[in-house]
Formats: structure tokens, sequence, C-alpha cells
């Protein structure tokens, strides 16, 4: 008899407004002193707001460092130089100071609690960190947060760009769960069935009221949670990464300049449904209705970098098998460009 499956999943979880108000009681009640904050650099109201809520608790602070970059080169350096009292370690910010606190956490085998202060990805429940190794971006295993706390405030307040990210890094699981269905009717490659469920429902849950507003924020923050939550149970990346993610790897090697991870994936989600022959009107739908589509238009890609990003992207990953390994998509991916209405104006030559 096999074993039971053991995951790592958080056990707290506060998506609100004010969350971060009461970061300092959440860290109390979960009896973690002292604690190693790791964080971007912030507004000065949200930084004060952090600090505020950790000096007026019973939580010790054992440093507050700032994290401009990603390396693991940094992240091992702070890993070596951190008080062996610390508790657990805080991430803050965006995505690079939570991969930093995150694989720091995973080196010093300490709980970590994830306090994004956007939504532009998913990568901040994920259980891998990206990072640079030698310049490099690698994906290294990392700790799953013990606790999550977005203060919906604070993730409206960021620039609506990085909201629209979000949706498009959230959308590109219907296009992961497709392509994870092909490997295993073409390859044989076992489907994890709760993850692949757990990953669709989250969008359709988001579809329901995708407005930019207090509940479509909360809403949109537990669907990346959630989706983190699915690659830990079935302990890789394809619930939430497919052909999409591929072109979008691609586009990251090659473009003069890569754009964010969610608007590069957002925009190949719908271009793979397409060639997938599924769901391509509903996610289209919503991006007209978030804003997705016009905020691609005000900057759009060049359309060479994305015919290469196409070409390139079934040799991304060795063996990994997505509707680009199934026939040679590129002039199905022109005609589309040429033809398709809603992808008008996302492209420049």
């Amino acid at each position: 008899m096999n074993a039971p499956t053991q995951i790592r999943i958080p056990r707290l979880v506060r998506i609100k407004p004010g969350a971060l108000q009461r970061l300092g009681v959440y860290l109390q009640r979960e009896r973690r002193r002292p604690v190693l904050i790791l964080a971007s650099p912030l507004p000065d109201k949200v930084a004060q707001t952090a600090k505020n809520a950790v000096d007026g608790a019973d939580v010790d602070l054992a440093d507050w460092i700032e994290i401009n970059g990603n390396s693991f080169e940094d992240a091992v350096r702070i890993f070596a130089r951190m008080p062996g009292k610390v508790a657990a370690i805080v991430g803050i910010g965006g995505g690079k100071a939570l991969d930093t606190a995150k694989y720091v956490a995973f080196l010093a085998q300490r709980p970590y609690f994830a306090v994004p202060t956007s939504l532009s990805n998913d990568g901040f429940c994920s259980p891998q960190s990206s990072l640079t190794i030698a310049g490099k971006r690698r994906s290294l295993p990392a700790a799953l947060p013990q606790g999550v706390i977005i203060d919906v405030d604070v993730a409206l307040g960021a620039p609506k760009i990085l909201w629209l990210s979000g949706v498009g890094d959230l959308v590109s699981k219907l296009t992961a769960v497709v392509d994870w269905k092909l490997a295993f009717h073409n390859r044989g490659e076992a489907v994890n069935d709760l993850a692949a469920l757990l990953s669709d429902a989250t969008v359709y849950q988001f579809m329901a009221a995708p407005d930019f507003d207090a509940a479509g924020t909360a809403l949109l923050g537990t669907a990346l949670m959630l989706n983190g939550i699915a690659m830990e149970i079935c302990g890789s990346s394809r619930p939430a990464s497919g052909s999409e993610h591929l072109v979008s790897h691609a586009l990251d090697a090659t473009s003069a300049r890569p754009r964010l991870h969610g608007l590069q994936v957002g925009l190949a989600t719908y271009m793979m449904s397409r060639l997938q022959g599924r769901r391509g009107e509903r996610i289209a739908g919503l991006f007209e209705k978030t804003g997705f589509w016009q905020a691609v238009r005000s900057d759009p890609f060049s359309r060479a970098e994305w015919l290469e990003a196409v070409r390139l992207a079934p040799g991304i990953k060795e063996n990994y098998y997505t509707v680009l390994s199934q026939r040679d998509c590129l002039p199905e991916i022109k005609d589309m460009m040429d033809s398709d209405p809603n992808l008008a104006g996302c492209f420049a030559d």
C-alpha cells in the first residue's frame, strides 16, 4: 500500500482590505518571533504600514532587507548571514522579493509568509522560485508559504497593468490543462485530476466577477494562490503552465524588450486556445471586459519577435508535449495575426 502523499499548503490565508495593518497580529498568532523580512522597494505608505504592524505586535524584527534583484547568489548570501534565531521569513512586495524570500526560507527550513503587494502572477504561492544563476534565469525548488496575506486595498493601489498581468497569468491555466491532457493522450503522461480540476475551477470562479474592484481583486488573489496549491498537489507546473508559457519563455530569451510575464502569457493563451480549438471566445470576452486587449494594444508587441518565439517554443523544454508539438503551428499563427479581429492592434511590424 502506498504511503499517503504529503503536501504543504498555507494554513493562514487573509485576502481582504486592511490585511497589511494586521501583519504583526497574524505573525504573533502563529508564534513566529523573531522574523526576517525581505521586501521590495515599497511606496512609503505601504512600507510604513508594514513596519508599524510588526512594531505594534509581540514580534521581534531580526532584520528588514530591501531586495532589488532576484539572484541565487544574493539569496545564498542572505541565508549565510541570517541569524540562527530567526523563526520565520516574510516576503513583502513584488516577485523578486518574494522569490528570494521563499528560496531563503527553503534553504533555512523556516516557515515562509507571502505578502504580495500586487497580483501580477501566481508566483507568490508557487513551489518554485525564479532566480538568476550567473545571469541566467532558473526555476528552483522553494518553500510554499505557510501564510498568504494579501491586502486588497494595497493591490488595488498598484498600477492596473499589474492586475491585468495577473489576469493573463490566471487565464493561462485553461490552455495549460488542455496541453496536459494532450500529453496524456499522445504520450501517456499522467494527469492529476484534482490538480487539473482545481486549476480550471479557479479561472471560472474569477470569470464570474472579473472586476477591478475589491471583490474582483480578492477573487484574483484567491485564484492565483490556489493555482500554486494545484502545482504542489501534483508536484509539477503542468496545471499552470503549457504552450502559452513556452512562448513567453522564448520571448524572454529573444525579445529586445520583454514585457510583463502575464501580458505575454495572456496573449499567448488566447492564441494557443485557438490552436487547441477550445475556449477562445470566452477568453476574448474576459479580456474585453477587463481591459486586457486595450492594454496590449496601447503598447503592441513585435510581430517578428512573436513569430520567432512560436517557432522556438516547442524546443524550450525537452519532452514537454503541448499543442505546439502536434504540428507546425507557425502558418496558423501568421494567419491568426492577419485575420483575427481580437488580435487587431496587438502586433506592430
